[in-house]
């Protein structure tokens, strides 16, 4: 998931400055960057003066190295290890055009170096580059503190932090989502403009699930993908008590799904189901849909586009398994806790434990041995992250909202896949949720992530989130 990672990197630096701070400070970066286990795309001393920028003939060879390396650039890291120059700096950016998340970072001055031949002046000429890059119109991040050392824990953490606001950036403007199956007539809550996700670069590839069934039909019994999926399934989840043919049907199902999408070239899916997939193929897709999302394909039911989006991006956040839950019930007369649930489609990675069974709500409409797959089991407690993507089709936006909270180790006694959530001032994001028409459903992560996905999101991306605090 986590792939590494290509920094562009411009190296401020101003004449009248001390020479030599940029020259060490490049080099600094350079080692951070591979510390970390990024590559950098960085003039070197035999392009400009020590590899740095101070003019726009220098500009003009920073933006024409980062075009020659556009497709494999995920951001840019502005450095200042003296004051630098401004304007060259957002002129490197407005040339080269790359259009990713930009961090800026700026070297502390030493107390006991602040002669001229040492003084950086980086605290002042960060905020110049800020200043030039907003009238410029080009949006960028901030380390946690306004000058840090590139060899530091904290800029460590910034640049981890970075790494998955670029990674959210980059997966979101370029995606495709299969939709496999129609909207159930009951989920009106699930509707989204594909118009509005085509305009922010996601497209909608569909399929009628009579084709999937028509496709399973054809399939044998013996046929090396389905037996391979098989067996995937049985080495996945304990299935004791689920009768071998309900088994065959879900691998016949995830195999010609996932034929599918490698066809239609999609990254994620949502499935159709409530009640066509069990009164007509008599299984629920449940532990097929648990596989995708716990193998990073991601998969959300009722056919949630944005649902599945949201879990995307919490996954490239966090480089692990999401989930899509409902805001199920309180938890007793606690305000800042809930029961998040599903019947449920959850990945592996959510659960203490967990095994297949047969989906209890809706085998009292279809029958039990029509239900088979669902993954039954209790999250387990750690940190998480949420979110909720969707479209407004009135004002033609995206919008949503995010924040953390954490699973507990509340006792719960209930079927499916569910656990106790406790989220800070939870009354008011429920009351914003419901004042704002948000959807029942919402993705979830094993993961503190919300910061990063706060600023892929609203500052890179556009769309209009609230972020519960």
């Amino acid at each position: 998931m986590n792939q590494r990672m290509t920094m562009g990197v411009i190296v401020g630096n101003r004449g009248f400055f001390p020479d030599h701070l940029a020259k060490s400070g490049r080099e600094e970066m350079i080692e951070a960057l591979k510390n970390a286990c990024m590559d950098a795309v960085v003039l070197g001393p035999d392009d400009t003066k020590h590899g740095a920028v101070e003019s726009r003939t220098d500009a003009r060879k920073c933006a024409g190295l980062f075009d020659r390396h556009r497709a494999s650039i995920d951001g840019v890291i502005v450095t200042l290890p003296n004051f630098g120059d401004e304007r060259a700096v957002a002129e490197t950016l407005r040339m080269a055009n790359l259009n990713v998340p930009v961090l800026i970072q700026a070297t502390p001055d030493e107390a006991g170096r602040m002669t001229v031949r040492d003084r950086r002046d980086s605290f002042c000429g960060k905020m110049s580059v800020c200043n030039n890059l907003s009238q410029y119109g080009i949006p960028y991040s901030l380390t946690t503190l306004h000058t840090e050392r590139p060899d530091s824990a904290q800029f460590r953490k910034d640049l981890d932090w970075f790494a998955g606001v670029c990674r959210v950036v980059k997966g979101l403007r370029k995606l495709r989502v299969g939709a496999i199956g129609t909207r159930p007539a009951n989920f009106n809550t699930v509707r989204f403009s594909e118009k509005i996700l085509e305009a922010n670069g996601i497209a909608v590839e569909p399929v009628d699930l009579s084709e999937i069934f028509g496709r399973i039909e054809r399939m044998k019994d013996g046929d090396p993908a389905a037996q391979e999926k098989l067996a995937a399934i049985q080495a996945y989840v304990p299935t004791g008590g689920v009768p071998a043919a309900a088994l065959l049907k879900m691998a016949k199902l995830g195999a010609v799904i996932e034929q599918w999408m490698r066809e239609t070239e999609v990254t994620m899916s949502a499935v159709q189901c409530w009640t066509a997939m069990e009164e007509y193929f008599g299984v629920v897709p449940c532990s097929v849909m648990s596989m995708m999302s716990e193998n990073l394909m991601p998969s959300a039911c009722e056919v949630d586009i944005c649902g599945v989006i949201g879990m995307y991006g919490l996954q490239l956040a966090s480089g692990a398994p999401s989930a899509l839950l409902d805001w199920n019930n309180n938890y007793g007369e606690d305000p800042d806790k809930a029961v998040c649930f599903h019947c449920s489609n959850l990945p592996k990675h959510f659960f203490e434990n967990v095994r297949m069974d047969f989906q209890e709500i809706i085998a009292g409409s279809v029958g039990p041995e029509n239900a088979f797959g669902t993954c039954v089991g209790r999250v387990k407690a750690g940190p998480m992250t949420f979110l909720r993507i969707s479209t407004d089709d009135r004002r033609g936006v995206i919008r949503g909202y995010l924040g953390e909270g954490r699973f507990t180790s509340d006792p719960l006694d209930t079927f499916g896949g569910a656990g106790v959530v406790e989220i800070p001032g939870m009354q008011r994001l429920l009351q914003y949720i419901c004042a704002n028409g948000f959807e029942h459903h919402v993705a979830a992560n094993l993961s503190s992530t919300g910061s990063m996905l706060r600023e892929a999101l609203t500052r890179y991306l556009g769309w209009e989130m609230y972020s519960h605090q």
